[in-house]
């Protein structure tokens, strides 16, 4: 099921309603990253607002989110004894079958079910799980007494104003796409799910008939009781026994339906699941129904026998499949920030306030520092405005301008203030560094540079670190280094003044930093290295955020989104001896000598989990804690110090290499190796690195050049951690891409004038012919309407193919790999480009995985 956007606050409203002293409390999974954390902290604030009891429990993987389930969720059922409730999911099971991952399924005897836990899933990963999208609970129908999944308030597992909780259930959050671009996905959907059965022993009867025979027979189709959608695939991967959940769900009508772009089967053996029949050749071909020619002199047409309408059923079961599997093979992407959404949760309840605000603005902004777009993880496409204005093109660009005006709402200029702001240049852009008042917490607009930690290191340290500056100067080389010199001293800034703590610089080279990199920074390359001035009045296009806290600190968003990156994949700098993933369940047989006692294994995933957890909650403190903010940014320092490094050395050393569909890089040797066993660390690094090759090598193709496969060595538990970049469009800037979205528009107008001179040349032709063969005028409209379904399904597939390019399918074709390959690999990230390899395996993985389609 799924809420729409325009109902979001509908659910929350209902648990108001049902809230009560004896109320079980509202248990909170989050993912460890600094969205998720920000989405909780939003929500935190308005169940505590509203006196709502909840509990709080960091995820980290699918194995964490399957102990949950089993530890957490299902003593909650009231058919284990518990009252029911409900689980919010922030950054955790968008992308795979939630009811069975939490025990929530209906087994093939008809037991279980939600037992009045009702799941909502916010999550900014796709593709989704249609099944959690579309799938309704099972009920008892008062009437019959059969299971049915209608509900009151229900329209095609779209939740309508009517709809009250009561029966449980997963719940998906819409940030608008499931309505506006997944109908046919839903037609299709709902299709598979309303079909009857048809099983494979009446087929094999019907064969044996004689096919002149069309008489159906007396009794029709035997009825069968229904199945649950727990049941499992026979063409699940036989070889994994990791922790992924199995991800494909049984329909009621017999067939498996697609949901999940995991594991997914071969074509042959996915027609053969959805038909029932081993996938013969035989069901491509379909009778429409008046197919066969008629006499006019017949009273009515034969009716079709049940063979031929079973044809037409796995013709339409076939059909359907093929759409969601369509869907699943896009690829991954990203949407709206889970912070973002519960703001507008907050917002339409009208509890927002700076706090809130400011964790939303934090959430959406370090996306980009994990490369989250909507191509899937990759480089973040360039910017015209500069600044922190390149996560996710022009939908980031919207959500951004639209918390610029939440900030313009909620914190006005005082008309004192005004004046001194064109006096001291605020309004023209002079980056803020300190309140204006000891009791100041406001939010601000800033014309925030591509720098890193500006007001917490020196200028030349935040330039130096910054990934975007490193790329383009080639600042891992000596000449690079020489080429930032020179910047700076074109700028005016000595290098005893650039190497001090930027907030002790002289006053005057502070306030015309900005205008001198806008009139430098071009002769470089350097181009949107800082938003340029404000046009339209006060619209400030590309603009960041900063918030001050007195005296004590002003950090930007993006600061605060890197030191809470810090913490998670960290820790403290002080202590690097955990790697963040239990080492159990890799897929594949396994010497008996590499197996862990059941004991010490145990022993160890406590001991990763505490520590996991100590890095959640001291990053939910920090959000609320300048001090504990503060005192974590040497953390950050150390991060982005140690990325400098291991990317400097890998180029140096040459050790990117060059295969036939990306590009490769291993991290297994220097003092920061332990530090990427951290999927979050690995990737920030590959980003850099990505950049790098981009500014090196230039681009082969559309939009090719930035695809990197990236491993680091955990040489503890003998594995590599690998995740896989994509494209992302990184190497178009938004004039670039303007231009050819334009181009296209014109193409496709020109093409669509030519398309109507030549139809109407057609129809006449047409007319002439049919007229001159004595055919009604009818006939004629029928011919022209069948051309028009024609063209406009020729348009439907070039938008198909269009919707899915670019994308990132290294979680699919890791998949692929691991099916040919037999690989021991662990899928345990919520990311499905990164992975857990044994070290023997990861050459024929990577070599094999160098003839897969990595990219849309």
């Amino acid at each position: 099921m799924y809420l729409p956007r325009n109902l979001i606050a509908h659910l929350y409203q209902n648990l108001l309603k049902r809230n009560h002293a004896a109320a079980p409390p509202v248990l909170l999974l989050v993912a460890l990253e600094p969205d998720a954390l920000c989405a909780c902290r939003i929500l935190t604030a308005l169940l505590k607002r509203d006196y709502i009891p909840h509990k709080i429990q960091p995820i980290a993987g699918y194995g964490d989110l399957t102990r949950a389930g089993q530890d957490l969720v299902r003593p909650m059922r009231t058919l284990d004894g518990g009252s029911g409730g409900v689980v919010v999911c922030l950054g955790v099971g968008g992308m795979v079958d939630m009811e069975e991952i939490l025990g929530l399924d209906v087994d093939e005897n008809g037991e279980g079910g939600p037992g009045d836990v009702e799941v909502w899933i916010m999550d900014a990963r796709r593709p989704w799980n249609l099944s959690n999208v579309f799938g309704t609970p099972l009920s008892e129908d008062p009437v019959t007494g059969e299971l049915v999944r209608k509900q009151q308030g229900l329209d095609k597992a779209k939740l309508l104003q009517a709809y009250q909780s009561s029966r449980g259930g997963v719940i998906v959050f819409d940030d608008g796409d499931i309505d506006d671009e997944l109908s046919a996905e839903r037609e299709a959907y709902i299709a598979l799910e309303e079909m009857p059965e048809v099983g494979e022993e009446d087929g094999l009867a019907e064969d044996s008939e004689d096919s002149e025979n069309d008489a159906p027979p007396e009794s029709g189709q035997q009825t069968k009781k229904r199945k649950s959608w727990g049941e499992d695939s026979e063409s699940e991967m036989e070889h994994s026994d990791d922790e992924r959940p199995r991800q494909r769900r049984r329909s009621n009508s017999g067939g498996s339906i697609p949901s999940s772009p995991e594991r997914r089967p071969a074509r042959r053996g996915l027609i053969s699941a959805a038909t029932g029949l081993g996938g013969s050749s035989d069901f491509s071909r379909s009778d429409s129904p008046g197919s066969r020619s008629v006499s006019p002199a017949m009273a009515a047409p034969k009716e079709k026998s049940v063979r031929s309408l079973r044809k037409q059923l796995m013709a339409m079961r076939n059909k359907y499949t093929g759409v969601l599997e369509k869907y699943y093979q896009l690829g991954a992407s990203y949407a709206e920030p889970v912070s973002s959404l519960v703001y507008s949760l907050a917002s339409e309840l009208g509890r927002e306030d700076n706090d809130l605000l400011w964790n939303a603005i934090v959430g959406v902004s370090s996306l980009e520092l994990y490369g989250r777009t909507s191509s899937g993880v990759g480089l973040n496409p360039l910017s015209a405005a500069g600044g922190s204005a390149g996560w996710n093109g022009d939908r980031g660009e919207l959500t951004r301008s639209v918390l610029r005006d939440e900030v313009r709402r909620l914190n006005p200029t005082a008309l004192g203030d005004i004046a001194r702001e064109h006096s001291m240049g605020d309004s023209t852009g002079v980056i803020p560094t300190s309140a204006k008042s000891a009791t100041d917490k406001s939010i601000r607009l800033s014309p925030e540079p591509r720098f890193l930690l500006l007001r917490h290191w020196s200028l030349y340290d935040s330039m130096l670190h910054s990934p975007y500056l490193s790329a383009k100067l080639h600042i891992w080389s000596d000449q690079g280094r020489r080429r930032l010199d020179k910047l700076l001293a074109k700028m005016g800034v000595s290098l005893t003044q650039c190497k001090q703590n930027y907030t002790h610089m002289d006053m005057e080279l502070k306030r015309g930093l900005r205008e001198r990199l806008l009139k430098f920074a071009p002769m470089y390359g350097l181009d949107g290295l800082v938003p340029p001035p404000p046009r339209n009045g006060d619209y400030k296009d590309g603009w960041g955020f900063v918030r001050c806290w007195g005296w004590k600190a002003c950090l930007s968003a993006i600061d605060v989104g890197v030191i809470l990156g810090a913490i998670l994949e960290v820790g403290d700098a002080k202590s690097l001896n955990h790697s963040s993933f239990d080492p159990s369940n890799f897929s594949g047989t396994q010497d008996h000598s590499e197996t862990v006692s059941t004991q010490a294994n145990n022993e160890m995933i406590r001991d990763i989990q505490e520590h996991i957890t100590a890095r959640f909650w001291t990053a939910y403190d920090a959000l609320n804690s300048i001090d504990l903010m503060v005192e974590h940014i040497h953390t950050a320092q150390h991060l982005h110090r140690a990325i400098l490094r291991t990317g400097t050395a890998l180029i140096e050393k040459k050790q990117i290499r060059h295969l036939r569909a990306f590009r490769m890089a291993v991290v297994k040797e220097g003092p920061d190796v332990q530090l990427f066993t951290h999927p979050g660390a690995l990737t920030k690094l590959a980003l850099w690195i990505a950049e790098a090759i981009v500014e090196l090598n230039g681009t082969k193709g559309k939009n090719k050049g930035s695809e990197l496969v990236m491993a680091g060595l955990d040489e503890s538990r003998g594995l590599y951690v690998v995740v896989g970049l994509g494209g992302g469009g990184a190497t178009e800037t938004a004039k670039e891409r303007a231009a050819k979205r334009q181009t296209r528009i014109v193409a496709k107008e020109a093409k669509r004038s030519a398309k109507a001179v030549d139809k109407e040349k057609k129809r006449q032709l047409r007319i002439q012919r049919n007229l001159a063969a004595g055919l009604e005028e009818d006939e004629i409209e029928e011919s022209e309407e069948e051309e028009d379904d024609d063209s406009s399904s020729d348009e439907d597939e070039e938008e198909e193919a269009r919707k899915g390019f670019g994308r990132n399918r290294f979680g699919n074709a890791f998949q692929e790999v691991v099916r040919e390959t037999g690989a021991r690999v662990r899928m345990d990230s919520f990311e499905a480009c990164v992975i857990e390899i044994r070290k023997e395996d990861l050459g024929g993985f990577l070599e094999r995985l160098s003839m897969q389609a990595v990219v849309g």
